[in-house]
C-alpha cells in the first residue's frame, strides 16, 4: 500500500512550470516506445532508472537546497513503502501457478474477473492483481485476442474493485488513518456494485466478439489444453496472507516524527516493509522453484521496470503535489467537483496524498452527516474519485503497471500510454460519468442523463454480444484486440 504520510505543515511555494519535469517523464513514458528511434532503449530497465533521475534528482537538490529536506524524506519513505509492498507481493504471487487449463471462454474470464473485483477490497487491489494476472494470462495464453482482457483486468481488479474497506485502496487506508469508521466504505457498495457491473457486461460483450472472432485454430488448440484445475506453490498463499496482514495491522516508519527530527527508535524502524521482505524472501526460499520459475516463468524484469520508473514519478511529483496543496483552497467545492478533481488529479498523481489534500478542503466545508469531520457527500466524492480515478492511466495506481508488465513479459503486447488512455476513455470514463450523473447529482435532468447514458452503455454492450463478429484466416493474429 502506498505510503500515506504527507506534511501538512512543511509546504513550499513553487511556479507551475515546476511541475514540468513530471510532464516530461510523463511524456517520455508516452513517447518513447512508439519512436523507432528510441524504442529498443527504452525497453531497457538501465535507460528507464538514467531518465527517472536525471528528472528527478535536480527537483531533490532544488528542495533540498530550499531547506525543505522534509518533504524529500517524506517522498523517499512514501517510495521505498510502495515499492516493498508491490515487490513483496509480486515475488509471493510469483510462486503461486494455478495448474490445470480451463477454458478461455467469455464466461470463465469473466467469471476471473468478477471474483478480483470482490478479492481487491479485502486483499488490496495490488494483491488481488498480482494473485490473479498470472492465471488469466496462462487462461488465455492459447487465444490471439488477449489485451482487452489485461485492461480490464486493471480496470476492475487493480482499481475499481478496492472501494470496499480501507484495505481495498490507499485513499481509503488513509481516511480510516484520519477517523473515519472502518465499516464506512461498505457503505460505498451500490458505487462499486454500479460500476464494476457495467465494466464487467462490457467485457463480456467485447470478449465474446473477440472470441467468435478468434482463429479456429486458437480454439482447438485452446479446447485441446483442457486439464483438471490444481494449485502449485500453495505455500506462496500463507505469505501472500502475511503481507497483507503485515499491511493492514503493522505499524511503519513515523514519516511525520523523522521529518520533524523527533523520532525515537521505535519511530523509525520499518517493522511492516520488515515483514513484507521476510515474506516475500520466506516464498522464494521455501516456495516451489518449479512453480515459480517453470510454470510461471517467474523474472525480475517487471518489478524492476516499476522501481526505475517510480522512483522519477515520486521525486518530480513533489513539485505537483506541493502546487496542487497551493491552488486547492481556490477551487471551487462541491461533491462533483471533488470527484473531477480527485479522480482526475489520482490518475496521475500519487492517489494517497491527492485524497489527503482535499480531504483537509472539505473538512473545513460546512455540511450534514459529518464524517471524521468531513461532511458524507464530499467524503463520497474524494473516496470515489481517488479510487476510481486511479484506473484511467498506467501510472495511476502502482499495479496498473506493473499488471501491464506482468503481460508484457507473458507475450502479450500491451497498448502504450497513450492507447491504453484511449481504451480508459472509451470504456471506463462512460461508466464513471453515468454513476456521477446518477448518483452524486440532485437535478432530475442530470439523472434522467445519466439514465439515458446507462441504457446507452447496455445498448453498446448488447450490439457487441448480437453483432456477427467477423472470422479472420486461420493465419490472423491480433496484438491489439
Amino acid at each position: 500500500m502506498r505510503g500515506t504520510a504527507r506534511r501538512e505543515d512543511a509546504a513550499m511555494h513553487v511556479e507551475w512550470w515546476s511541475i514540468l519535469p513530471f510532464v516530461a517523464l510523463l511524456l517520455c513514458i508516452a513517447v518513447l516506445p512508439l519512436i523507432p528511434a528510441t524504442e529498443k532503449a527504452w525497453d531497457r530497465n538501465l535507460v528507464k532508472l538514467v531518465v527517472a533521475l536525471v528528472l528527478g534528482i535536480p527537483i531533490t537538490l532544488w528542495f533540498v537546497i530550499a531547506g525543505h529536506q522534509g518533504i524529500v524524506i517524506g517522498a523517499l519513505i512514501e517510495y521505498t513503502q510502495f515499492i516493498v509492498l508491490l515487490g513483496s507481493l509480486f515475488v509471493a504471487s510469483g510462486g503461486i501457478f494455478l495448474s490445470g487449463d480451463i477454458s478461455a471462454t467469455p464466461r470463465n474470464n469473466t467469471i476471473f474477473l468478477a471474483v478480483g473485483g470482490v478479492l481487491a477490497s479485502f486483499i488490496g487491489t495490488t494483491g488481488a492483481a498480482m494473485l490473479l494476472i498470472r492465471p488469466i494470462l496462462n487462461t488465455n495464453q492459447e487465444r490471439t485476442h488477449r489485451v482487452h482482457t489485461v485492461v480490464f483486468t486493471i480496470f476492475i481488479v487493480a482499481n475499481c474493485g478496492g472501494l470496499l474497506t480501507p484495505l481495498g485502496d490507499p485513499p481509503l487506508f488513509l481516511g480510516m488513518l484520519r477517523g473515519v469508521p472502518f465499516e464506512w466504505t461498505l457503505g460505498l457498495w451500490p458505487y462499486w456494485l454500479f460500476v464494476n457491473a457495467l465494466l464487467l457486461l462490457t467485457f463480456y460483450a467485447i470478449d465474446k466478439r473477440a472470441y467468435a472472432a478468434e482463429p479456429s485454430e486458437a480454439i482447438q488448440r485452446d479446447t485441446a489444453s483442457q486439464t483438471k484445475l490444481g494449485l502449485r506453490g500453495g505455500s506462496g498463499l500463507l505469505f501472500l496472507a502475511v503481507i497483507i496482514v503485515a499491511v493492514a495491522f503493522v505499524p511503519s516508519v513515523d514519516a511525520h516524527a523523522i521529518e520533524a527530527g523527533t523520532a525515537g527508535l521505535a519511530d523509525s524502524i520499518p517493522w511492516r516493509e520488515i515483514v513484507m521482505i521476510a515474506a516475500a524472501a520466506g516464498s522464494l526460499v521455501v516456495g516451489s522453484r518449479s512453480a515459480r520459475f517453470d510454470d510461471n516463468g517467474f523474472t525480475w524484469a517487471p518489478i524492476l521496470e516499476v522501481a526505475a520508473l517510480f522512483i522519477g514519478i515520486f521525486l518530480t511529483m513533489m513539485p505537483a503535489l506541493e502546487y496542487l496543496g497551493q491552488v486547492a483552497p481556490n477551487l471551487p467545492l462541491t461533491n462533483i467537483t471533488l470527484f473531477i478533481f480527485s479522480g482526475g488529479l489520482s490518475s496521475v498523481l500519487d492517489n494517497a496524498p491527492t485524497y489527503a489534500t482535499f480531504f483537509e478542503m472539505a473538512s473545513h466545508v460546512d455540511g450534514a452527516n459529518l464524517v471524521a469531520g468531513v461532511p458524507e457527500a464530499l467524503l463520497i466524492a474524494i473516496s470515489l474519485g481517488s479510487v476510481l480515478g486511479g484506473a484511467m492511466t498506467y501510472i495511476g495506481n502502482g499495479p496498473n503497471f506493473m499488471t501491464k508488465s506482468v503481460a508484457d513479459a507473458a507475450g502479450v503486447t500491451m497498448p502504450s500510454f497513450g492507447g491504453y488512455i484511449r481504451w480508459s476513455l472509451t470504456y471506463l470514463a462512460p461508466v464513471l460519468a453515468s454513476m456521477v450523473l446518477l448518483f452524486l447529482t440532485d437535478d432530475l435532468w442530470w439523472k434522467l442523463l445519466g439514465a439515458v447514458l446507462t441504457l446507452a452503455l447496455v445498448a453498446r454492450a448488447v450490439w457487441l454480444i448480437v453483432k456477427p463478429a467477423r472470422q479472420p484466416s486461420s493465419q490472423t493474429r491480433s496484438s491489439t484486440s
